[in-house]
């Protein structure tokens, strides 16, 4: 494979906030109704949404990965506790739809989240039945090679009914392209690895994790695009952990420490999914069981975040969302209720407003702009 040479964040963050998507491709779990990945016809002057229709039909794909070039689309296929795979697809850039290319094994049980290196030589899938990460080599023309690394954790956190064992549930590459986070629900760590993009060969960071907060059990974790702090969402304490990065040592240290939910909510609620806004001024969580999503303002000197707005989501949990290139709408699947909902944001406020929009989809669990 030929060498790669790491982006620099300004561009990352360019390239991603100028490019016109023109089409929403959606994972969903195929239980019922649902058949696979679904492609949507993107406008986004008015924020509507066009169904074209099945793009690919494959099982249970919970999670998607564009490759950077926008040629390749994988996901993680769901299927059960005991097994797992990833498919590699091409896209139809006339058509939208997706060409099979290669399956492999995602190296343990219940993968559910997966993402490339910037430089589009390496993918990395996290499984969480197992409480594992494996990684791949992306092979000229976008197929998969068999599994480079196989990593299982061990060990337990607090939690005695979901914390016995690891529960390995994201990957997010450093945006110096030099580290792979992977973020532990069931040990309450985030471990840090170098990888090499030739190889796609993961090894544990010197120190190899951070710690954090007990039994919070964290889920998602997204960069600014300053690519100075991190910010970690916990899927059983409904928090969100802000961090300092260093891009040199690969090390994370906690500066804020702030709830997704307000303090009168008591029932239930599992949050889900982290974003920042493309302009790096705003933040948002979403809530499932309290079905919201909260939305919060980042202070550019130090990166602290202070409560906006919680909104409904329109439906029920909202497993995951994304907000539109440009910034100007953000798109919510709700996974219970089998709705897409539009809500329109604000870039000067970063506040959300409904819409009015829904468009029906069975078990919607990944959204992503292409």
């Amino acid at each position: 494979m030929v060498g790669v040479t790491s982006l620099p964040v300004v561009s990352q963050v360019s390239l991603a906030t100028s490019r016109r998507s023109k089409r929403i491709y959606i994972g969903t779990y195929t239980k019922k109704s649902s058949q696979g990945v679904y492609v949507y016809r993107w406008k986004p002057e008015s924020g509507e949404m066009e169904e074209i229709g099945l793009a690919a039909k494959t099982p249970n794909p919970s999670f998607l990965a564009l490759s950077p070039n926008h040629n390749d689309l994988y996901c993680v296929n769901e299927q059960d506790h005991t097994t797992g795979n990833v498919s590699a697809f091409a896209i139809d850039h006339t058509t939208g739809k997706l060409t099979p290319k290669n399956i492999v094994p995602s190296g343990g049980s219940a993968p559910c989240n997966l993402t490339t290196d910037h430089a589009g030589h390496a993918l990395f899938v996290a499984n969480y039945g197992s409480g594992s990460v494996s990684s791949y080599q992306i092979l000229a023309g976008g197929d998969l090679s068999q599994p480079v690394s196989n990593i299982f954790f061990k060990g337990h956190s607090i939690d005695p009914e979901r914390q016995k064992e690891a529960h390995t549930h994201c990957t997010t590459v450093s945006p110096n392209n030099k580290f792979l986070l992977v973020n532990d629900l069931g040990l309450d760590r985030i471990l840090v690895f170098h990888f090499d993009p030739k190889t796609a060969k993961l090894t544990p960071n010197d120190p190899p994790y951070y710690g954090a907060v007990p039994g919070s059990g964290p889920r998602n974790l997204t960069f600014h695009p300053n690519g100075k702090w991190a910010y970690s969402i916990a899927e059983m304490g409904s928090i969100i952990e802000c961090m300092d990065w260093n891009g040199e040592k690969g090390t994370l240290t906690r500066f804020q420490v702030i709830s997704s939910l307000p303090k009168e909510h008591k029932s239930p609620s599992d949050a889900a999914t982290v974003q920042v806004h493309p302009n790096g001024r705003f933040l948002y969580g979403s809530n499932r069981g309290d079905d919201s999503i909260t939305a919060f303002s980042i202070d550019p000197t130090n990166g602290h975040l202070t409560l906006l707005q919680r909104i409904s989501c329109e439906g029920g949990s909202p497993r995951h969302f994304a907000v539109a290139p440009g910034g100007g709408w953000l798109v919510v699947g709700n996974q219970d209720t089998a709705n897409i909902v539009i809500l329109k944001c604000d870039p000067e406020t970063g506040k959300l407003a409904s819409t009015g929009r829904q468009y029906p989809l069975d078990s919607p669990v990944c959204i992503v702009f292409d």
